[in-house]
């Protein structure tokens, strides 16, 4: 008998994207647990707390059984070893992607050599969707269905509110 695999794919998720959710549904099939790790960074101004894109990823992924939802701060790393896994997920968007992330695996492996890191491939739809290209489209644009083509439906009203209330 094969020990439950547990996946953790993290990242700011400011907001989530259809590329996040798109990378979640595919890591989701691969492994039993998957969770989506939110990071903290005090240095960053985030449009959304924590507990918000919690509460935001966890809308978009109810439908998905093996899918939970933390936040965590500090290195990504360490997190996943708290989770008693193994497995980190990252998403790659454009090729410009690979080099930050092959840099921040390479750190991960010297940080804990246990830890693998899997690589998933945006679909093509998604490679150029990014959250600093979402909140431009939100904040130049009423039209929704622009809007969705890059995030949830459900994400649509509370990104609109959280730019409102920057302004």
């Amino acid at each position: 008998m094969t020990r439950p695999r547990t996946a953790v794919y993290t990242g700011s998720f400011d907001p989530v994207t259809l590329g996040h959710l798109h990378v979640i549904e595919r890591a989701s099939t691969l492994f039993d647990d998957l969770v989506i790790g939110i990071g903290f960074n005090a240095d960053k101004r985030a449009l959304f707390d924590p507990e918000q894109r919690v509460d935001l990823v966890q809308r978009v992924t109810q439908e998905i059984g093996n899918v939970r939802v933390r936040v965590f701060s500090g290195l990504a790393v360490d997190f996943v070893r708290s989770l008693d896994a193994s497995i980190m997920v990252r998403g790659i968007r454009p090729l410009t992607d690979i080099a930050g992330e092959f840099t921040m695996m390479m750190a991960n492996h010297q940080l804990d050599p246990g830890v693998e890191t899997v690589f998933l491939m945006a679909d093509e739809r998604f490679a150029h969707v990014s959250s600093s290209l979402l909140k431009q489209i939100a904040s130049l644009s009423d039209d929704d269905e622009q809007l969705a083509k890059f995030v949830p439906r459900e994400i649509i009203a509370p990104l609109r509110e959280q730019l409102r209330a920057r302004r």
